[in-house]
């Protein structure tokens, strides 16, 4: 099989051959190669000891990675490779890294101590594929399969139980009975690993094509880090404006929703609040009132927890908040309330909080999935909006607070207040925005002492 791989690779691989040393690309690549992908990087796998590998690229820039690992990091053509010693690894004390490292000349040594099979192959331009534990054919079948013993690669590294899942998420393949069982049942192991790798596996998961039904099968695993999950999943909402449970319905909005990292969170944790806001009626009828607020907090706690920055859960939980916020009052203006939120959240999260009020919606009973369409509309009218120039901000009026101090005006709250009252009667079409119409409106009030 051909491939296009990049020419500082080949030179790379080149080079340590000519200096006497095996080398094959491994890893991701080879993977993403045979599935007709572009990788995102090459490694490459090296009999040569890192000392070797220094003197074979002395010409280049070399950064020390992972030196204790026999990972060097070469600079040739632009292209970053990670250059790595075949090695044999034991004794994972902390469930995350090798206590030993043993550097080994044999390629299927290092291969054994991979992942997954298909991430446990090597190919070289001229040497062909090296693929002793199937993954080719696990590729084909659509099969992810732990290298070995699934216990004993996930109680070496507890991450890679996510990382299963990230790549079934990603790539669409089925984990095998064997792995799946074992990861469900080490699952708390996670529990060893830090908030910050758990919370990048977790992201890249969610912005996988299948992350539906990735959140629906293996949900224990993703409640170790996130515990509320497990009181969604199975919940009945007792509505008939829904027809799955409430883990199940905030899995169909994620899918619903645009690949986009804080759209993905917020679809996942919008009903976060729904088991603890949970009642029942005399007739039977479910109610969540004040879910949308309380799930904002249980938002925002969670990924304060996995220790996401700052900016993202402010806007994550303010997504979340603002949910079931009526966009399309029965009294009033839309345009009104469109122009209140493109204030409020600025233009990108406003275009995020109608994606994720669409998905919310599809993700109810089919016969009220029609609101998905009022978003369309929304977002039409806000697209006007913007293209049109209308004023809603302070920003766009046609007076400042510069322009009410030179009429009069002391700085101050009250000259604030006046500026927001303008801003109102413009948004509410009752003044133009025109300079000397709002110094005259202003001038009507009652300047403060």
């Amino acid at each position: 099989m051909e491939f296009s791989i990049p020419a500082p690779a080949l030179w790379a691989l080149a080079q340590l051959n000519q200096a006497g040393h095996q080398a094959f690309l491994v890893g991701g690549c080879v993977r993403d190669l045979h599935m007709g992908r572009s990788p995102g990087d090459y490694d490459i796998a090296t009999s040569a000891l890192p000392d070797q590998t220094r003197a074979v690229f002395a010409g280049c820039r070399v950064i020390e990675t992972g030196l204790r690992h026999g990972t060097l990091t070469v600079l040739a053509g632009g292209l970053p490779l990670e250059i790595t010693t075949y090695r044999v690894e034991s004794g994972y004390s902390d469930h995350r890294h090798p206590d030993q490292v043993r550097f080994t000349s044999r390629l299927e040594e290092d291969l054994a101590r991979r992942d997954f099979t298909v991430n446990a192959m090597a190919w070289h331009p001229a040497l062909g594929l090296r693929d002793p534990f199937g993954g080719r054919a696990d590729l084909a079948a659509g099969l992810l399969r732990c290298v070995g013993r699934p216990e004993d690669r996930f109680g070496e590294d507890a991450l890679r139980m996510l990382r299963a899942l990230r790549f079934s998420a990603q790539l669409g393949f089925a984990l095998d009975g064997p792995t799946a069982r074992a990861a469900l049942a080490l699952r708390r192991q996670l529990d060893h690993v830090s908030r910050e790798r758990i919370a990048a596996e977790l992201t890249k998961l969610l912005l996988g094509p299948n992350a539906r039904r990735v959140v629906c099968q293996f949900w224990p695993i993703l409640a170790v880090p996130i515990p509320e999950l497990g009181a969604m999943a199975g919940l009945d909402q007792h509505s008939k404006y829904h027809c799955y449970d409430v883990l199940t319905h905030c899995a169909v909005a994620l899918e619903a929703a645009g690949p986009d990292k804080l759209l993905r969170w917020a679809a996942l944790l919008h009903d976060v609040a729904k088991p603890p806001c949970f009642t029942l009626d005399s007739q039977g009828r479910g109610h969540f009132y004040g879910h949308a607020r309380l799930g904002g907090q249980m938002t925002e706690e969670i990924l304060n927890r996995l220790r996401f920055d700052r900016d993202t859960v402010r806007r994550v939980r303010r997504l979340v908040e603002l949910h079931d916020y009526p966009i399309d009052p029965p009294e009033g203006s839309p345009e009104r309330a469109v122009k209140r939120l493109l204030r409020r959240l600025g233009e990108e999260d406003f275009f995020r909080l109608l994606d994720l009020k669409r998905a919310d919606a599809l993700a109810h009973a089919p016969q009220y999935r029609g609101r998905a369409a009022l978003c369309d509309d929304l977002e039409t009218l806000a697209r006007q909006i913007l293209a049109e120039g209308d004023c809603f901000t302070l920003k766009e009026l046609a007076v400042h607070g510069d322009d009410l101090i030179a009429a009069g005006w002391a700085p101050g709250p009250a000259l604030g207040r006046t500026l927001a009252w303008l801003l109102g009667q413009v948004e509410e079409g009752r003044l133009e925005n025109d300079r000397q119409t709002l110094l005259d409106a202003a001038s009507r009030e009652k300047k403060p002492e």
